[in-house]
């Protein structure tokens, strides 16, 4: 989700100034998208410029109050409409921390793998509990928009575990087989007495007897 799509969504709720736009916003993201006040006003500066919203004046305290333009109502609509593409999120830092360790001589895979796995997993309880704790039916919008990032966060947290899971098992299929120890020939025979042994148990005479 962008900031600016963001702001303008809550724009068309109405008019709004800097510090409410933050506020909603992370109420709206149950707080899992945190932003500082300077990318809220730098965000309305754009939009402003590129015509999507206006100042209406300020309110009694001096803050600058904003509101949706008829451009920016049809770029928001515009966004919820068009579904947005894999290639538009941003880079997966951890597909691509793997994909480092793998080619990378020297790192153990496998304990990058399962020290991930661990710290996913404590993250999945967590997410669970507070579903657990949250109320079935949420009454308020707030709290309704809180519970489905909630859950989108523990369904990415529990594919990440199945897709930990696979990475381990792939680095184990693809491991070179491990070098078989060298053979240990069998020990040497004795080596036969030269000249023209006699049979077992007769003696060397008795052959010159029998010619």
């Amino acid at each position: 989700m962008s900031i600016r799509h963001g702001l303008l969504a809550l724009l068309s709720q109405g008019p709004r100034y800097g510090y409410q736009l933050r506020a909603e916003f992370e109420s709206s993201t149950g707080a899992t998208w945190p932003l500082n006040i300077g990318q809220v006003y730098s965000t309305l500066s754009r939009l402003e410029r590129d015509e999507m919203v206006t100042r209406v004046g300020a309110d009694d305290e001096g803050r600058f109050v904003y509101r949706i333009t008829a451009a920016g109502e049809q770029d928001v609509r515009r966004w919820f409409a068009t579904p947005i593409a894999r290639a538009d999120r941003p880079r997966d830092e951890l597909a691509i921390k793997l994909a480092m360790a793998v080619t990378t001589p020297g790192v153990d895979v496998r304990h990058v793998v399962q020290t991930q796995r661990t710290a996913t997993l404590r993250a999945l309880q967590d997410l669970t509990r507070l579903k657990a704790d949250a109320p079935a039916v949420p009454a308020e919008q707030g709290d309704r928009a809180w519970r489905l990032v909630l859950e989108s966060m523990i369904y990415q947290a529990e594919a990440e575990v199945r897709w930990l899971d696979h990475c381990e098992s792939y680095v184990v299929r693809a491991a070179p087989p491990a070098a078989a120890p060298p053979a240990v020939a069998p020990p040497a025979a004795p080596d036969a007495p030269s000249g023209d042994p006699s049979p077992a148990g007769e003696p060397a005479d008795s052959k010159e007897a029998r010619r």
